[in-house]
């Protein structure tokens, strides 16, 4: 069974920094792509950190670029969102999210497994 496990989040004033913490279970990590979304309630998600190919080829969606970074620890199964230079437009639910690396430039449109969600708010 796919799991993505999701930690971190919270509430940090804006200027601040927070990481997440995705950990995978239940695939090869190196047979699927994994980023982050996250969606304010009422609206479509949005792309944090995406793969565009098989290659793993990032991008970041432009509200997060230059702020956010993507990493990961394949021994440990895990991925990371650092993100700094918070706004209180980055308030939202973020969620960790993957598919199979074959169909890596649809991780972020269109994913098939999500993890539970985070939220992270972000006051002025």
């Amino acid at each position: 069974e796919v799991q993505l496990v999701q930690s971190g989040g919270g509430l940090v004033q804006a200027g601040g920094s927070l990481r997440l913490s995705c950990a995978a279970s239940g695939f090869t990590f190196d047979d699927y792509a994994i980023g982050w979304i996250r969606q304010v309630p009422g609206k479509e998600h949005e792309g944090v950190s995406c793969t565009k190919d098989s290659d793993g080829n990032r991008y970041y969606g432009d509200a997060v670029k230059g702020r956010f970074t993507f990493s990961s620890d394949n021994a440990k199964n895990t991925v990371y969102l650092e993100m700094n230079s918070l706004k209180p437009e980055d308030t939202a639910i973020y969620y960790c999210v993957a598919t199979g690396i074959d169909y890596s430039r649809y991780l972020c449109s269109h994913p098939d497994y999500w993890g539970q969600g985070t939220q992270v708010t972000v006051s002025s």
